[in-house]
């Protein structure tokens, strides 16, 4: 069975890219476009792995990360962040909400496979910004 990706974006063309880059890697991909929708399609969906935007309206992804940690059914699904903000001050902030990594945007298709794939099998990183 194909692990389940959500991508949790608000622009359009990169939940598209997303999703162009990893079906074709053998990923089932669902989509929502903030953290409230992607709260609600958590509980319907049961994903395997959430990519998760930071900067969105209605919740962002700081937030939604921390609802899912305080939840005891999503307390370990794994939260990759991906968000074009790249200061040191943001990648600590979505590593404190409890994301299990940060990756900032632009993303490289095998260096974003690479880390879905760690998280999927328990590898365990630990990353210092």
């Amino acid at each position: 069975m194909e692990p389940i990706v959500l991508v949790v974006d608000d622009e359009d063309m990169t939940r598209k890219l997303l999703r162009l880059m990893l079906a074709r890697d053998g990923f089932t991909i669902i989509e929502a476009e903030d953290g409230q929708q992607a709260l609600d399609m958590i509980a319907e969906s049961q994903p395997d792995i959430v990519i998760l935007d930071v900067m969105m309206p209605n919740m962002d992804g700081f937030t939604a990360c921390q609802i899912l940690r305080s939840r005891p059914e999503t307390a370990t699904l794994p939260i990759i962040m991906l968000s074009a903000r790249s200061q040191v001050e943001a990648m600590r902030a979505g590593l404190q909400s409890g994301a299990d990594r940060y990756m900032t945007k632009p993303i490289s298709k095998p260096e974003l496979v690479q880390t879905i794939t760690e998280l999927l099998s328990g590898v365990a990183v630990v990353e210092n910004p």
